[in-house]
């Protein structure tokens, strides 16, 4: 196929995503609906599943881990409200996906992944799409990125038993951190917010992700 054949098919499913998945389901936030529209969502995945990218529902990425399906970072993304001047902490990079999203909403995004493989993939492709404005690190996200901090948002892209202390702690003061919380089987979403030092928790909806493993959230293998 033609490679502009192949971009134009893909920029009408983008639109579509956008249109059918979002926009209907009651996302309405026009600059995640943009980022949203903006981002080519199947760089991210094997070629084997460009026939699926724009469809509503994970993919995977291998070290058995998904791409999330994209209403669920646009219900995610909206839920924290950037207005593009903030600095950003994003807990399981995977595919790099979701943090090119971030890097179209925000300033400046740090993101955090445990597996070395998808680190160096998503970074590679994150710097192939020119997102100047991404940092790839390789380490525990349950415990945060302390040198970058405080941050204005927090996002974190696997389900934590309970929230973690040093992503609260990393959280500044009128910051807001989406998270999804609960056993393996289902969680729910969080929007936490710091007021006085304090959580301000707001219970979102129904999920299901990959385990957050780290020293502050699920131990490996368990």
């Amino acid at each position: 196929m033609d490679p502009l054949i192949k971009t134009d098919a893909f920029t009408r499913q983008r639109q579509s995503m956008v249109d059918e998945q979002l926009r209907a389901r009651g996302i309405h936030d026009q600059r995640v609906l943009t980022a949203m529209a903006c981002v080519p969502r199947h760089e991210f995945v094997a070629e084997e599943y460009w026939n699926q990218a724009y469809e509503d529902h994970p993919l995977p990425i291998g070290e058995e881990q998904t791409i999330s399906q994209p209403y669920i970072v646009a219900i995610m993304l909206q839920a924290l409200e950037l207005s593009g001047t903030e600095t950003v902490l994003e807990v399981g990079t995977g595919s790099g996906y979701q943090a090119a999203v971030l890097a179209e909403l925000s300033r400046q995004v740090y993101t955090i992944e445990r597996h070395p493989s998808l680190a160096r993939s998503a970074e590679a492709v994150l710097q192939r799409l020119g997102y100047s404005n991404v940092a790839v690190q390789v380490g525990d996200g349950s415990q945060g990125f302390r040198e970058h901090a405080p941050y204005d948002a927090i996002v974190v892209s696997a389900a934590a038993p309970r929230i973690p202390p040093s992503l609260f702690e990393q959280l500044r003061e009128g910051g807001r951190m989406a998270i999804p919380v609960g056993p393996a089987y289902a969680q729910e979403f969080q929007l936490v917010g710091k007021e006085s030092g304090e959580m301000a928790i707001r219970k979102l909806e129904g999920c299901r992700f990959v385990p957050l493993i780290g020293c502050q959230g699920y131990p490996e293998g368990g």
